[in-house]
């Protein structure tokens, strides 16, 4: 029995994820730009409109929603702008996923012969184990959050290097181990789930578990939808400290330090920021990307 998805089905998840990013790109924008500190800082970014209360004094609004910034974007930007930091975004989302999955599935396997398999344990660091992937594109992603956030281009690597150093390239990387939470959490609730759906096919017609038919994948898609829905969450004020880290010239130093800082001056809601336009981007890239990996591994068991 092969030890994990086969080449082929790592180019379909490969392929599945980079057409998630294109279609997805402008919510991740949006997300990026609301997570950061120039918008909470300068909210006024958008159409200066100031309002006058019942006792006369001006009240400032506060930050755009998703859409209201989506479209002040597109009008004094482009539609372009919508696009930004496309390039190492799909540059990067094809090995990452590639490195996710192969490890999930690798260290399943592998602590299934020592645990308790299929136990949650056996998820939780397989979980774990699967977002080393965090540290191999950690670059990709710093220069996908500079573009977002800046008209720099393709520019934007070459400047972090040279003002920044190899190390530069790390930023927020602390951040992104914190994020490991939320693909435990995930996983977990994912295969809990699974799990119930298994049981439920006892008391139905006989058939093979989980074959690739319609009513399988949609139970499938339900789950990590709800997981990842869960999982972003619990954990998604770890995005909020990521995208502050990375930040050019930003005072933010280390997590811990980012995290009271932004909880101190902008209050704890500001870890919140952008979370919206996260779940409406992953849930969906969730699902498939699940059902494609399922598929993936149940065509290998068959060859």
């Amino acid at each position: 029995m092969p030890s994990g998805p086969p080449a082929p089905g790592l180019l379909h998840l490969a392929g599945s994820a980079q057409t998630g990013a294109i279609l997805t790109c402008p919510l991740e924008v949006v997300k990026t730009r609301l997570q950061s500190s120039s918008l909470a800082l300068r909210p006024l970014c958008l159409p200066a409109v100031q309002l006058q209360g019942v006792n006369g004094a001006l009240i400032r609004p506060g930050l755009p929603s998703v859409g209201a910034l989506e479209l002040t974007i597109l009008e004094k930007e482009g539609v372009r702008s919508l696009f930004r930091g496309l390039g190492p975004n799909l540059i990067g989302v094809a090995p990452s996923r590639a490195i996710y999955f192969a490890a999930y599935a690798g260290a399943k396997e592998k602590l299934n012969m020592v645990l308790v398999p299929e136990s949650k344990k056996v998820h939780m660091l397989s979980a774990a184990c699967a977002a080393t992937s965090a540290t191999l594109t950690n670059p990709i992603w710093l220069v996908k959050t500079r573009m977002q956030l800046e008209p720099s281009g393709l520019r934007c690597a070459m400047r972090i290097y040279y003002t920044e150093g190899l190390r530069g390239f790390y930023r927020g990387i602390t951040a992104s181990y914190a994020g490991i939470s939320e693909t435990i959490i995930h996983f977990v609730i994912y295969e809990a789930l699974k799990k119930r759906l298994k049981e439920h096919r006892q008391f139905l017609p006989p058939a093979l578990p989980f074959s690739p038919n319609s009513q399988d994948f949609c139970g499938l898609m339900a789950a990590a939808a709800i997981s990842k829905m869960c999982a972003s969450c619990i954990a998604y004020p770890h995005e909020v400290i990521r995208t502050r880290l990375r930040e050019e010239g930003s005072r933010y130093r280390s997590f811990v330090q980012t995290l009271q800082l932004v909880a101190r001056e902008e209050g704890p809601l500001a870890l919140y920021r952008g979370l919206l336009a996260h779940l409406i981007r992953q849930i969906p890239n969730a699902a498939i990307v699940m059902v494609t990996y399922e598929l993936t591994i149940h065509l290998a068991t068959k060859m």
